[in-house]
């Protein structure tokens, strides 16, 4: 017979019950009101100038600009005084209920939240200023000071802290009515504050949640934008990367293959000989090895290599005669002693011809191109320059503009080169690069 003992653990707190959803609904929301209109209530938030960098305040003159700036700061004095003559009208104590109405409304500029609680307490105060038969529990500049506090408050806030307000309102107003106004002497005004303060607030709240979305949207187009802009320079680097794989990798093979066939070449060669060509062959497949397996990684899966050679400057007369067919009168100028480069830099040449061409016919259509190509001493100049388009609304956007010069600024670094790219004075645009070579003697040493 087996005895079995069941052990029972205190949970942490001693046991206490778990709180209901009720209670933690209540006290978030209690927590809330003491963040939106409790903690720093008086806190200084001194209202900030306009900006004076929209469609119409740009045009303004430098006075006026400056004097535009201040613009919600008039708008809210305006509001004081339009308050201050509400509550002077047909009024005992007016300068008593003049201030009551102006003084909270003139508080938002620099205390917001403060001035709703200076509103709130300006209400009852005015009261007995006013006349016993006039509307209850607002007076007529207590309504009108009450609902332009609101509508700034929330505007300098968040949605939160208007709900909050609203509700205190609604509070105040039920309250006094229900403890005052049972006398009939009054015509109760909580009504229509509940009503043209709920539209308003709710105004101001879509207007926040708007211009939330369109901050969010600008800065979503921006991450957009320059993850674009990004994606285009690993694209082009892997283009490169991959042209540039072939070119080694061709090179290093056919290394391999000569120093494989050298010793059949030379009757009786001698054993250090045929070593030092075993040596060379083995040590350019292993480096042809490690080109695949650290370039290779570049290939997309479908990328197939090319089974044409990599283009040359050699083929630059095709790639003209191409545009010419396409509409681009274009003229070529070569310069200097015309030699055989490293391949890279041979297609890194031609590929930049080629795009800069491509440009041309996307954004310049109708207009001449030239291309000037100088084998000076250390190294290729090309400057690939075109005209003005001589009808410009033919001209459509393209959305990928811009992504070309980013591929050619590439391939000029990769080559430790230099480019500058603009336009001309005469509207057309400007290509110019140098890709440097290094001399023989320099490879020899």
């Amino acid at each position: 017979m087996t005895e079995t003992t069941h052990s029972q653990t205190t949970p942490p707190g001693g046991g206490a019950k778990p709180r209901s959803p009720e209670y933690r609904l209540a006290v978030d929301a209690l927590r809330g009101l003491r963040q939106d209109l409790i903690h720093d209530a008086f806190a200084y938030r001194q209202l900030p100038r306009m900006r004076v960098d929209g469609p119409l305040t740009r045009r303004l003159p430098g006075r006026l600009r400056e004097l535009a700036a201040w613009t919600p700061h008039a708008v809210i004095c305006t509001a004081a005084l339009i308050a201050l003559s509400i509550a002077t009208v047909d009024q005992g104590m007016a300068l008593v209920l003049g201030l009551l109405a102006a003084v909270p409304v003139l508080l938002t500029l620099v205390r917001p939240v403060g001035a709703f609680w200076v509103s709130m307490a300006a209400t009852p105060l005015a009261l007995p200023f006013g006349d016993d038969w006039g509307d209850w529990p607002w007076l007529p500049g207590s309504f009108a000071c009450h609902l332009t506090v609101l509508t700034i408050v929330a505007i300098r806030t968040r949605p939160r802290t208007a709900a909050w307000m609203w509700a205190l309102t609604a509070a105040y107003g039920i309250l006094a009515e229900t403890l005052f106004g049972t006398a009939g002497r009054y015509s109760t005004n909580t009504g229509p504050m509940l009503v043209v303060s709920a539209f308003i607030l709710l105004a101001v709240t879509v207007w926040h949640i708007r211009r939330h979305a369109e901050q969010e949207v600008t800065a979503q187009q921006t991450v957009t934008a320059h993850e674009r802009s990004r994606r285009t320079l690993l694209e082009e680097r892997t283009t490169i990367a991959r042209e540039l794989h072939d070119v080694v990798a061709h090179h290093m093979s056919v290394v391999a293959i000569q120093a494989e066939a050298a010793p059949y070449r030379v009757e009786n060669p001698p054993p250090e000989l045929e070593k030092a060509f075993a040596t060379i062959r083995e040590n350019a497949v292993a480096a042809l090895t490690e080109l695949r397996r650290v370039l290779g990684v570049v290939r997309a899966e479908d990328y197939e290599a090319p089974d044409a050679p990599q283009p040359t400057l050699a083929d630059l007369e095709g790639l003209l005669a191409n545009v010419r067919e396409a509409g681009l009168g274009v003229e070529k100028v070569v310069t200097g002693a015309v030699r055989e480069l490293p391949q890279g830099v041979e297609l890194s040449a031609y590929r930049i011809v080629q795009e800069a061409l491509s440009n041309t016919l996307r954004h310049a259509p109708g207009a001449s191109a030239r291309v000037e190509i100088g084998y000076v001493l250390g190294g290729l100049g090309l400057r690939i320059v075109n005209g003005p388009p001589p009808n410009p609304s033919l001209i459509k956007p393209s959305p990928g503009a811009g992504h070309g010069i980013t591929g050619m600024r590439e391939r000029v670094t990769m080559l430790n080169g230099e480019m500058t790219a603009g336009g001309t004075d005469d509207g057309g645009y400007e290509v110019a690069v140098f890709l440097p070579v290094a001399l023989p003697d320099e490879d020899d040493a």
